[in-house]
Parts: structure tokens; C-alpha cells; sequence
């Protein structure tokens, strides 16, 4: 029985059982294909990373892939070589890499020895792919040792080429099969949003869930996703939840209006000082949002803590005050910027979450406002949940408050009493006296909530013009069916059969005799729908017969792959209405309908989604730079601003078509006033990002950029392995074994060059090390002018001077990291190769394979016939083959 079928029918069980009406019983694990997946991977760990590595051909003149079909024709051309692997390929392996290969000691785990002079396997096709790969970078025979001509080289490359092109002919199938794969937590929360039609501002229908695993850095392949039973129980509730959001209230609940002008008591520690100073009579904050020990961050109405009694959008009215801009302190004491005017933000809090004046794990942004300096009125329109309240926020305020109070009290003696000291007195002294820099609210007026029509868009959603009849009691069975069909659709990404129509008609016909109330009997059915296999699981068809082969996607199936790769979530109804028509078969309408989702403001979620798996950058925080050294990632709120930059850069790529290699090497970037300050450019702008021309190369491409860089170092320092690492696996496509576990690992915390470089090539000496740190050193030390939050240094820590220089295992050397980015921008097709791979299994949900390789390096050659573009490239693998298919 096949993965598909064991999960199909346990999802099935499940379904059943909320059908029956145990919504809340548990359920049986759903992992017995992720077990034996990953006991294979323990067995076969070798063939895996040799399958992922690919190889890539290096852009020299002698290796287009025209060299490798003339092989292929040599091979078969009578009076050549009876056995050309014979009579080419072993003595040159004998001559040239004999030596390191060829006993019970090989390097790299590669023994020619025992190697087949024919391909009859798939794991035979790796070892004659890797030996390509290998000449084609120039990274073997190493620079030390004897080196072959260039005529040696080609006539190996292109008898191996042919051998394994031949062999690629005679499969039935050049792809891999994608293991039935379920939607991952940010693909649900999308879909459950635009499925229903609910705010999710606020709302997070996957809270709770467990993180999902990731295979390659991806969280679309289907191995990885595996359904447990604690993840079962969380899609009852979650349904439950949003389904519940989407009905409730049926009648329009009042708009009510909230004043306040006083008792706008903060947090604690600030109460008693602000009661002596202003009695309470308004909100005074003080500190940004990323203060270690905030005061004054975070400010709500205390008489309003209870929050909204209604999902909706309120008006809020705010007469606010932007004091002390050019205070009279120290600008290295406060550290606020007087060029910059105050920024105001609202963001949403809930006392279930915790104190209202500390940061909460889900805080959404509401809405910001610069402010001119004095007292002024300013009114904005915000989503709220029920229960929560809006929180006021000081975005560019003082970075830590509570021991600004001291340090004034202590450089300005003569401004305060005699004797002020300890913390309780210097924080009355300060606020009631100082002319620190401060936001104060003086009035809020609160209004809603506010609906622009009624039935509300997800009521309207799920009943359309039925709605009326529904929660009076009164459609008729017909009109039931309507509703039930239409959200089947949906729900399914496809046409619903008869059946399945008729099965969840009979279950809601069960529970409107069980409730009494047509409404909930609809809500329940709704939940059941959500929690069938048909909606958590992608390309889950009942109808093969849709199929023109049993591995080609059905229409509706592409429909759906296509969205979820570009948007991130469910069709829309112009997808869904080709693929009702079997129109997406046709090349020309897939290709026009993806130009159309490229365009579309909904694929900011590819770029942010794919950037996250393609560069780490989820993990971006992971591990907090320390406070200490790096203040500024905290007060500039620089994380959020390095996602951006990375962002809009590609962003711009995509929708320009920009060469990839201007990932590499760009005269370019997008930055704040925050980042600007961190690059140390001249900027004039203000928080709000722009693009700008760079006449230093060193920031141009994602190896200066900030977010790239403090994802690949550990919150403290950096460490040449651990970035030379990323720089492999992430953008050149050729990750490097894992070391052996016999092998003392080095300490990332260890700090100057002439150490660390000691350390590294006495780490070298080890025979079982020196391959893979010839790869990984020079990468890692080219990165090493840049700290661990992506600050430009020439030293470590006023000490040793840094070397930036290295030298590849090609024989190519740099002194800094624009050399290197030079050296790395002319190897298109080895970049083009391994974000081509990032990008397929990033679609399909499964991992490239050797068998995927001619397809690769067809679209590969194509695109960088075309021009290399990034749009053409994204084009191209929705068009290619691997897409297309399970």
C-alpha cells in the first residue's frame, strides 16, 4: 500500500469520526511514511546529500552543455571506442585521482575502485554524475595536485555525459513522485482566511500548532509534513474557531462609543511618578518597543483593558502630544534622533496574552503616524478583535528608559534636589521635571464597531443570498445543497462529486435535528469540511480519471499547485474556473495565467515565503544578537527592516527580470534610515524604505545584506564554517558532508582572524576534514569584515586585523569579499543550477533527484540563452515537466 493510500485513509477516519460527531476524540498518528522515510535516510545518507549536492557545470568555454550531447553522439558513433569508459575514463581516474580515491581510506567517501564502468542504477547514475560535476566546477584533481589538460577534461566530461544521457533516455519517467503532502501551517492560515473570508489581522487560526518540519530549509515537502494526532486535535479547534469568526454575530451589533481623559494609569513602575507629575490626566511614553526592560513602551486605556466587545473596525480618535524632540540632554546619553520626527504606533494587546504594558506574542501593527512637533489630533481605522485593545507605542522613543532616569540625574546634578538617588526618586525627578523626549496621549475616543456592508463579507461568503433564510430557519433542502456545493468548491479546489455533496447534505440534515438551529448545523458542517482530507491535503483527487497518465496532475490539482507556489494559498475563481474547463493543460494559458499571479500583489507571499527557505531567513531571530554589543538591532527594530531590504531587492528582480547574478553582485539596495545608518550610506529619506544606488560594492547582493548576514552568524560573533556553510548549501547548490563525528568541533565564539585561522588550518591537517574546508574556509573568511548583525569591521574587537583574502578550490583567489562576489557573479550557470533546484522543490513539495537532472539542466541552458532572468526562471519551472507532475 503506498504512502497516498495509508494517508488518505487514515484522513479519511478522522473525517469520519467528526462526521459522526466526536469532534473533540483523538485521532491515530498519521507518520508511519515519515518513519520509514527517515529510517531510509539514516541508511542511505550518502546517496541523499550526493542527490542533493547535483553538481553544477562552471561557466568555462570548454563546458557548455552542447559538449556533453557530442559525448553522448561519440559514445554511439561507430569506429570510436568499443568501450569508452574503458579507454577514456580509467586511465584518466587512474592518473588523476587514484591517489585519494582508491582504497578503504578514499576522501569524501568516494572509492573508484569499486566503481561500475556502466550506469544500470540510479546509484550508479549519482556516482558518474558526481565525477561531472566535479571537473565541471574544476574543483578536482585539487590545485596541489597534477592537473589534466583542458582536451583531458573534455573528452571525460563528454564520454560521461553521454553515457549518463543515454541512460536518462531509457527511464519511462525523468521525475521523481511527490509523497501526498498536507498544507503547511502558513498555507492553512492563508487558505482559512480566503476560504472564509476573516480577518486575520489578529486572528491565528494555527495558534497552537506544532512547527512544521523542514526538509533543505523547505516547508512544502511532503515527507517532512507529516500529520500527528496532537495536530489533528488542533485542526478541530482551529476550525471550530474561524468557522465560528466567519458566522457569528448574525445581527449587526451596535456601534458604541467609548471617551477617555483620565485615569490613564501604564504599568507599575511608572504609576506613582506620573500620579505626582500629571495626576494621571494623560499616557506618557518613553521607550521603543524593543527595550529589554521597557518603560513607558507600551501604553492601553486602563478603563478599556477588557477590549472591544466585538470582531470589527473601530475608529479611534487620538489627541496626542510630540514633546522634547531638542532636548537639552546629551544626544549619546538619549540617543533619539532630533532630525526625525516621532513616529506613533497602535498595535493590538489582550490581557489573556499577559500585561498590557509588555510586548506580547502576537502584537499586530495597526496603524503608525509621523508627528509634527506640539499637540495635535490624528484619527485612524483599525481591526480588532473581541477582547482586544489598542496599545499605544513610541516607535522611534529612547532605547532604555530606566536607566536613562539615572544617567541624567547623575551627568546633570544641578537640574534636580540634593540627595535625589534610588530608582523610585530619580524616576519622579526626571518625569515630573526633565525635558526628556516623550509621546503624550490626552484624549481617546473610540468608535465602532464599523461594518462598510451587512452580512458581512464572510457571511456573505458562505451563504451568498441565502443568508436571510439560513438564520431564520427557513431554506429548503435545494437551497441547503446550493450552499453545501459552492463551499465544497472552495474548500476542495475542485468541482465536488455528487456524492460528497449528498454525504455532508445527510450530515447536516444529523445535526440540524440535533441543535434545532440551521445556522449552527451549518457551522458544524462547515468544520467537518475543513478537517476532511480533501482540504488538508493537496491533490487529493477522487476522480483519476481526469488524469491524461497516472502521474500528470489533474487541472484542478495544477490549479492548486500553481496558487499555493505563487500566492501561498487557495486559487482564485479565475484559476478555478480553467481548471473546471481543463484550460491549464495548455502551455500558453499556464504560462498566462502565471504572468497574471506574478503581477498580482498577492505574490509578495512567494517572494517572502521562498526567501525564507531559499536564504534561512525564517530563522532570522532565532538567536537574538546580544544586547550588549548589538543595541542597535533593538532599538531600530533592524530585524524587521532587514527582512525588507532582502524583500523589495528581490521583489525587484522578479518583476524586472533582472539577471540572477544580480543576487551576487548589484549596484543597488533598498533601505530606512535604520539600515542606511547600519551600512553607514548616505540616505535622506526617513523610515520608509527606497531604493538606492551603492558605489561601494561590498553592500551590493544578498552577501551584504544585513538579514543574510546575521542569519548566518550566532547573536554573538561570526564563524568563517558556519557562513561558508550557508554560502554552499543555499546559493551555490554544493553542500559539504556533515564532518565525521570523530571530528572536535570548533568554537564559533573564538574571536580574531589570526586565531581562527590557525585553528582552521590545523583543523585542515585532519585528512578526513581537508576537502570540505577547502570549500567552506575561503567563503566564510571573504564574509568576515561583517559582524554578526552585518556591520562593516576591519578588526575583531580593536585587535586583530582582519583577512578577508582566500583562495577557492579552483585555483581562484580574492583579497576581500567584492572579489569574491566578482569571482561568484560569473558562475551564472552554477547559480541559475542551484536556485533553479530551490525553486522546483520549493513547487512540487519534494526534494530534486538525480533523475530530475536533464530537466534541470534544460531549463537551466534556456534560461540563460534568454538572458537568465528571474521571471523567466520562475516561468520556466512552472512550465517544465517536475511541475506538472505528482
Amino acid at each position: 500500500m503506498s504512502s497516498r493510500t495509508r494517508a488518505r485513509i487514515c484522513l479519511l477516519r478522522v473525517e469520519g469520526r467528526i462526521r459522526g460527531g466526536d469532534f473533540a476524540s483523538p485521532v491515530p498518528e498519521t507518520s508511519t511514511n515519515s518513519r520509514r522515510h527517515w529510517k531510509n535516510a539514516s541508511t542511505n545518507y550518502r546517496e541523499k546529500l550526493r542527490n542533493q549536492t547535483n553538481g553544477i557545470l562552471r561557466n568555462r568555454p570548454f563546458l557548455p552543455i552542447a559538449l556533453i550531447l557530442l559525448g553522448m553522439m561519440t559514445w554511439r558513433s561507430p569506429g570510436y571506442a568499443a568501450d569508452p569508459f574503458a579507454e577514456i575514463v580509467e586511465p584518466f581516474l587512474a592518473q588523476y585521482c587514484a591517489e585519494c580515491h582508491a582504497d578503504d581510506q578514499s576522501k569524501g567517501d568516494r572509492n573508484f575502485d569499486s566503481m561500475a564502468s556502466r550506469i544500470d542504477s540510479d546509484n550508479d547514475l549519482v556516482d558518474f554524475q558526481d565525477i561531472v560535476d566535479q571537473l565541471n566546477l574544476s574543483e578536482m584533481p585539487p590545485p596541489e595536485a597534477d592537473q589534466p589538460s583542458d582536451d583531458e577534461r573534455r573528452n571525460v566530461i563528454a564520454t560521461l555525459g553521454g553515457l549518463i544521457n543515454a541512460y536518462h533516455q531509457t527511464r519511462t519517467s525523468t521525475t521523481g513522485d511527490t509523497v501526498l503532502r498536507r498544507l503547511n501551517a502558513r498555507e492553512y492560515h492563508n487558505t482559512i482566511r480566503d476560504l472564509l473570508q476573516i480577518n486575520t489581522t489578529v486572528f491565528d487560526p494555527t495558534e497552537g500548532f506544532p512547527a512544521d518540519q523542514l526538509t533543505e530549509h523547505v516547508d512544502t515537502v511532503g515527507e517532512s509534513l507529516v500529520t500527528s494526532s496532537h495536530l489533528l486535535t488542533r485542526y478541530l479547534q482551529a476550525a471550530r474557531r474561524s468557522v465560528e469568526k466567519a458566522i457569528y454575530p448574525v445581527t449587526q451589533p451596535p456601534v458604541q462609543e467609548w471617551e477617555f481623559d483620565d485615569n490613564f494609569k501604564q504599568q507599575p513602575e511608572l504609576d506613582s511618578a506620573h500620579k505626582l507629575a500629571n495626576q494621571w490626566k494623560h499616557i506618557r511614553l518613553y521607550d521603543v518597543r524593543g527595550a529589554d526592560k521597557p518603560e513607558g513602551a507600551y501604553a492601553a486605556v486602563h478603563d478599556f483593558r477588557q477590549g472591544v466587545p466585538n470582531d470589527g473596525m473601530y475608529e479611534i480618535k487620538i489627541d496626542v502630544e510630540a514633546l522634547n524632540r531638542n532636548h537639552p540632554f546629551d544626544d549619546t546619553l538619549v540617543g533619539t534622533d532630533r532630525d526625525r520626527p516621532f513616529r506613533l504606533g497602535i498595535v493590538s494587546g489582550t490581557i489573556d496574552a499577559g500585561d498590557l504594558h509588555l510586548s506580547q506574542p502576537n502584537e499586530a501593527t495597526l496603524a503608525e503616524f509621523e508627528l509634527r512637533d506640539g499637540r495635535q489630533s490624528i484619527t485612524a481605522e483599525v481591526w480588532l478583535d473581541e477582547g482586544y485593545t489598542p496599545r499605544f507605542t513610541f516607535e522611534n522613543g529612547v532605547m532604555d528608559a530606566r536607566n536613562l532616569w539615572t544617567k541624567i540625574v547623575r551627568k546633570y546634578p544641578d537640574q534636580f534636589p540634593k540627595g535625589t538617588q534610588g530608582i523610585v526618586d530619580v524616576r519622579k525627578a526626571v518625569i515630573k521635571q526633565a525635558k526628556i523626549p516623550q509621546i503624550r496621549v490626552h484624549r481617546v475616543e473610540i468608535r465602532g464597531p464599523l461594518f462598510p456592508q451587512w452580512p458581512r463579507a464572510s457571511q456573505t461568503e458562505l451563504f451568498g443570498e441565502y443568508f436571510g433564510s439560513v438564520v431564520e430557519g427557513k431554506l429548503d433542502p435545494p437551497g441547503q445543497r446550493r450552499i453545501l456545493e459552492s463551499f465544497l468548491s472552495r474548500a476542495f479546489r475542485r468541482t465536488p462529486g455528487a456524492s460528497e455533496v449528498e454525504r455532508y447534505h445527510q450530515f447536516f440534515q444529523t445535526r440540524l435535528k440535533q441543535t434545532g438551529t440551521m445556522t449552527e448545523a451549518f457551522g458544524q458542517t462547515f468544520q467537518a469540511i475543513l478537517c476532511s482530507p480533501h482540504f488538508l491535503y493537496l491533490d487529493d483527487q477522487p476522480a483519476a480519471t481526469e488524469r491524461e497518465s497516472p502521474a500528470v496532475l489533474t487541472s484542478p490539482a495544477l490549479a492548486s499547485r500553481l496558487s499555493y507556489f505563487l500566492w501561498s494559498t487557495m486559487p482564485d475563481e479565475d484559476l478555478l474556473r480553467l481548471a473546471r474547463d481543463k484550460s491549464l493543460s495548455d502551455p500558453q494559458k499556464l504560462h498566462q495565467q502565471a504572468r497574471r499571479m506574478l503581477d498580482d500583489p498577492r505574490s509578495d507571499a512567494f517572494v517572502e515565503d521562498f526567501l525564507d527557505s531559499w536564504l534561512t531567513l525564517r530563522d532570522l531571530g532565532s538567536a537574538p544578537p546580544d544586547r550588549g554589543q548589538f543595541n542597535d538591532y533593538y532599538r531600530y527594530d533592524l530585524e524587521t527592516a532587514m527582512r525588507r531590504e532582502t524583500f523589495f531587492f528581490t521583489r525587484h528582480i522578479l518583476d524586472h527580470n533582472r539577471p540572477i547574478t544580480e543576487f551576487i553582485h548589484a549596484d543597488y539596495t533598498y533601505v530606512n534610515d535604520a539600515l542606511a545608518k547600519l551600512y553607514q550610506i548616505p540616505f535622506d529619506g526617513s523610515h520608509e524604505f527606497e531604493r538606492v544606488p551603492l558605489a561601494d560594492r561590498r553592500r551590493g547582493g544578498l552577501l551584504g545584506h544585513a538579514s543574510v548576514l546575521t542569519v548566518s552568524a550566532n547573536g554573538f560573533d561570526t564563524s568563517p564554517v558556519v557562513r561558508g556553510v550557508w554560502l554552499l548549501e543555499n546559493v551555490l547548490g554544493t553542500p559539504p558532508t556533515p564532518p565525521p563525528p570523530d571530528v572536535e568541533p570548533l568554537d564559533p565564539d573564538t574571536r580574531g582572524a589570526k586565531t581562527i585561522r590557525d585553528q582552521l588550518r590545523k583543523h585542515r591537517e585532519t585528512a578526513s576534514c581537508y576537502d570540505c574546508h577547502r570549500k567552506i574556509d575561503p567563503l566564510g573568511f571573504a564574509l568576515e569584515n561583517y559582524d554578526a548583525i552585518g556591520r562593516w569591521r576591519n578588526q575583531y574587537d580593536r585587535k586583530a586585523k582582519i583577512d578577508a583574502s582566500g583562495e577557492l578550490p579552483d585555483g581562484q583567489s580574492f583579497e576581500n569579499a567584492a572579489e569574491l562576489k566578482l569571482i561568484l557573479a560569473n558562475r551564472d550557470r552554477q547559480l541559475t543550477r542551484a536556485l533553479t533546484e530551490k525553486l522546483l522543490t520549493y513547487a512540487t513539495g519534494r526534494p530534486m533527484t538525480i533523475t530530475d537532472r536533464p530537466w534541470l539542466d534544460r531549463i537551466v541552458e534556456e534560461n540563460l540563452e534568454s538572458g537568465n532572468g528571474m521571471k523567466d526562471l520562475v516561468l520556466a519551472v512552472i512550465l517544465s515537466e517536475p511541475f506538472g507532475r505528482e
